[in-house]
């Protein structure tokens, strides 16, 4: 690919960026504009470039603001690894920002190509025509209401800003995308880590562990099976002190865990048999162990949200307590054989694939209903919570008794264009429809 090429496909993504997607809010163009990307693109890893446009496909579907921003991010870097790859940690993780950097630095390189071979035949006039479009339709679209209308019902209503914005991001996003097929960085490198810890240095650090980790897990049963009792029969002892006194420093000691066990699976020596059958054995049971933990920690949490209701941090925090415990499932396979080199891929793709389970679940609207669960059963329930989430939660609300209804449903859904169409949206706009507001009798 010529740089010549390579401006072209920057200005014709940045030109389908700018007509196709709502900045302001999820809809239905941030999707079209990731397929469109990587049809131009091309020479991209699927599998990569299959979870980015899931990913920004949460855009059509779900309404809430929080979810669709991680997913954007995770989307943009996943977009990155379909252009770069990486197959070693350290490739994944440089692989995932490497669009941006490239975008600055293909650059001068673009420059250069234009200079050697002139400018590409259709850049001239498209210049041109865009940049007196931009000139003269909000002229005339100011000079007659009739004429603004019409350009309303075929563009979007938004400030001019916001596509001048896209076309650069997105085009000068494509170019650097472009640069890194013509020239693929060495993003994984050479291991700069040797295998220099003996046996005899990591084995009681990490058995320690173990011992500790068993006992906890010993201490822990009960508390595990006895669910509320455990909480009822304790004297002086709430849901809340149960989930906050725990929850978070057994969410800690799974990360660290991770950095341990990677850490010594990374420079233990494996010069014998022996060597391989300890790593195996103490790092196995450590990773089961911390299962158990991971366990603690999700009960304790869901014992909370039943008896305090559901919000988005505590949902947000459960799903990746449940990752986390997915990857300890991954580092047990890795373990089997002592083969990692997929390990960092898995960890990474399973994490964006979790990002669109939760967005599957329908985060707001669960959280609605089992909040309206919590309600039926005994009667407490935060209207003023309820009432911020965002238009995913509305049919659920809607639920309510009609007494109590208004007080959930404060909020009014605008309408979107083509380009922000939204499933949530659009099913609030049918169930607000259809109810009676009526007034708040709280």
């Amino acid at each position: 690919m010529t740089p010549n090429r390579v401006l072209l496909t920057g200005a014709a993504a940045g030109i389908g960026a700018a007509v196709l997607v709502p900045l302001g809010e999820p809809g239905l163009g941030w999707p079209l504009a990731a397929i469109l990307v990587f049809a131009l693109l091309r020479e991209v890893r699927p599998a990569w470039a299959v979870l980015s446009v899931a990913l920004f496909t949460v855009g059509a579907f779900i309404a809430a603001e929080w979810m669709f921003t991680l997913c954007v991010l995770a989307g943009c870097a996943a977009g990155s690894l379909a252009v770069v790859g990486g197959r070693t940690a350290r490739g994944v993780v440089f692989g995932a920002g490497a669009v941006p950097v490239a975008a600055v630095r293909a650059v001068p390189w673009v420059a250069r190509g234009i200079k050697e071979n002139g400018t590409p035949p259709l850049a001239r006039p498209i210049i041109v025509t865009a940049g007196l479009l931009l000139v003269f339709v909000p002229l005339l679209a100011g000079a007659d209401a009739a004429f603004a209308d019409l350009l309303g019902s075929v563009t979007p209503d938004e400030p001019y800003g916001e596509p001048v914005v896209l076309f650069l991001v997105v085009g000068l996003g494509t170019v650097g995308a472009a640069y890194l097929l013509v020239a693929p960085p060495r993003l994984d490198g050479t291991s700069v880590l040797p295998r220099t810890v003996t046996r005899r240095d990591w084995v009681l650090p990490v058995g320690a562990l173990v011992v500790l980790f068993a006992t906890f897990v010993a201490v822990q049963i009960n508390t595990l099976f006895a669910g509320d009792a455990h909480v009822i029969t304790t004297p002086d002892l709430t849901y809340a002190d149960h989930a906050r006194s725990g929850f978070w420093q057994l969410l800690a000691v799974t990360l660290l865990t991770l950095g341990v066990i990677a850490v010594v699976a990374r420079l233990a020596r494996l010069d014998s048999p022996d060597d391989r059958r300890w790593l195996r054995g103490l790092l196995g049971a450590l990773s089961v162990l911390t299962l158990v933990i991971v366990a603690s920690a999700l009960t304790r949490m869901w014992l909370y949200q039943q008896a305090y209701g559901f919000t988005v941090l505590r949902v947000l925090v459960t799903a990746c307590e449940l990752w986390l415990g997915l990857v300890y499932l991954l580092v047990l396979a890795a373990g089997v054989r002592l083969e990692g080199g997929w390990l960092a891929r898995a960890v990474v793709g399973t994490g964006f694939a979790a990002l669109v389970g939760l967005a599957a679940l329908n985060p707001e609207r669960f959280i609605a209903e089992r909040n309206i669960d919590r309600y039926h059963a005994s009667g407490k329930i935060d209207f003023g919570y309820l009432s911020r989430l965002s238009a995913d939660a509305v049919p659920a609300l809607a639920t309510l008794p009609e007494g109590v209804r208004a007080c959930a449903l404060r909020s009014r859904v605008e309408n979107d264009d083509w380009r922000s169409w939204n499933l949530g949206r659009q099913q609030a706009r049918d169930t607000l429809a259809q109810v009676k507001r009526g007034g708040c009798a709280r």
